[in-house]
């Protein structure tokens, strides 16, 4: 039934008409009402987008920034906690306590006793490990900062994927046209080649050949209608949309974007990635989080930890059988150390741990150097490659219309001029699918360059 619908599509009814006593079974008119059904229930869960749309819903929903934007929170809700780090805690409460048999007493004599106490108030409670508290702090303000740079990135990575979807979705849709084209042309080509058989002054082999390249259309039509679907399926979920909503794009034409001058020189190019580039701004965080992380392995310990402890409150109790009394009682303590061995002073292997992680950092950046000056490089060469390419297949189309042309206007009806004729169609259709496609490709590489230099934005368009 598909296949059907599309070759009623594709199909010239005049000619349909003109050829229905010989060719077209009286079955096609009950399938061109089952086909307009299907059209109408298709049309319903079809819904346009254009690319500035694709690209805001991009920024907005896509499930990839979602997951940066928790990040960038999450490391937001670190730094804030590493604030709480140069502050006491305070943890009211009431505690009771109880002795019976021997106890000490303070001139070293062991005595027996039945006692209790209980104490009632808030106790204040710090241990500030000064010079950690600092270098995390230090550290963790670092991570915040990755982290928005990490989203920006992240960000531009979804406008891509978006703008890719969305070129890839038109160069489908432009495709179905040009298979349509085809079918059209083969069938109106059956249907000459008809009318000279039944004449007589042709051959029904020639026919049959004719036939055979419209079912061929047919069946590219329906891998095209395949492909549309396809492309429409991945740019939702890039969007992250409903799957089954069937994105049909406004643009009806692949036209070639210019969002660069391809005589650009690479130098100016990777300079302006190196300046841009937000992985870059988050890999140069994450080295200075890992510095501030080493500073406080070997210089955190140096820096004295602080210790104090306050109760303001009440206590009570006394002797077994004896009076109890209750009044206030407070108690200080305040200490300064320093702490050697694990996690202090001495700590080699948190030093050298801290330190891979700064080399480790430090290599990274070299590394995403590399990759980003490979990027602009291999997508200003790409783009450079595709601008020619449109240019040569502009050529070729135009070569294949003339070759069609001068094949269809011939008169005579042998074997050789069928031949020509269907070679003709299928070099027009091969050259108007190339050139669709070189055009997609070099709008995708506009944006791919645009991502490599750092300025994608929801304005490129």
């Amino acid at each position: 039934m598909v296949g059907r619908c599309a070759f009623l599509k594709a199909v010239d009814w005049v000619m349909l008409n003109r050829l229905r006593h010989a060719f077209v079974p009286a079955l096609l008119l009950p399938i061109a009402a089952l086909c307009a059904q299907n059209q109408e229930r298709a049309t319903n869960k079809t819904f346009p987008i254009d690319l500035p749309s694709a690209l805001q819903l991009a920024g907005a929903q896509n499930l990839d920034l979602q997951i940066a934007r928790q990040k960038l929170a999450e490391a937001r809700a670190n730094y804030e906690s590493s604030l709480w780090q140069f502050f006491p805690w305070v943890g009211p409460g009431v505690s009771y306590r109880r002795h019976d048999n021997l106890i000490q007493n303070v001139e070293g004599k062991m005595i027996e006793a039945h006692k209790d106490s209980y104490t009632v108030g808030p106790s204040l409670s710090g241990q500030l490990d000064l010079g950690d508290a600092i270098y995390k702090n230090l550290a963790s303000r670092q991570l915040v900062n990755a982290s928005d740079y990490a989203l920006e990135a992240q960000r531009q990575d979804a406008l891509l994927a978006a703008a890719q979807g969305y070129f890839d979705l038109v160069k489908a849709r432009a495709s179905i046209d040009v298979a349509r084209e085809a079918v059209s042309i083969s069938t109106n080509y059956s249907g000459q080649i008809g009318q000279a058989v039944d004449a007589g002054i042709a051959f029904k082999g020639d026919l049959l050949r004719v036939q055979v390249q419209t079912e061929r259309n047919l069946l590219a039509l329906r891998q095209t209608e395949e492909q549309q679907r396809v492309a429409a399926a991945r740019l939702a979920q890039a969007l992250h949309l409903d799957p089954a909503v069937d994105l049909a794009p406004r643009d009806k034409d692949l036209v070639p974007l210019s969002l660069f001058d391809t005589n650009a020189t690479i130098d100016s190019l990777v300079g302006q990635a190196m300046a841009s580039r937000p992985e870059l701004r988050s890999s140069r965080a994450l080295i200075e989080a890992a510095r501030n992380a080493r500073q406080g392995a070997v210089y955190g310990p140096l820096v004295p930890s602080l210790g104090a402890q306050i109760f303001a409150g009440g206590l009570g109790g006394g002797q077994d059988g004896g009076p109890n009394s209750f009044g206030e009682s407070e108690d200080y303590q305040l200490t300064l150390g320093w702490r050697i061995g694990p996690g202090g002073l001495f700590d080699r292997g948190r030093i050298h741990a801290t330190e891979s992680r700064w080399q480790i950092a430090r290599l990274g950046e070299k590394k995403l150097l590399d990759d980003i000056t490979r990027q602009v490089v291999e997508s200003l060469t790409r783009l450079q490659s595709l601008n020619d390419q449109i240019t040569t297949a502009q050529r070729a189309v135009r070569a294949a219309q003339q070759a069609l042309t001068l094949s269809q206007q011939r008169k005579e009806f042998g074997v050789g001029a069928v031949l020509e004729t269907i070679q003709a169609e299928q070099d027009l259709t091969r050259a108007r699918l190339d050139l669709l496609n070189a055009i997609a490709e070099q709008n995708k590489a506009q944006y791919g360059l645009s991502k490599a230099v750092g300025g994608i934005g929801v304005g490129a368009n």
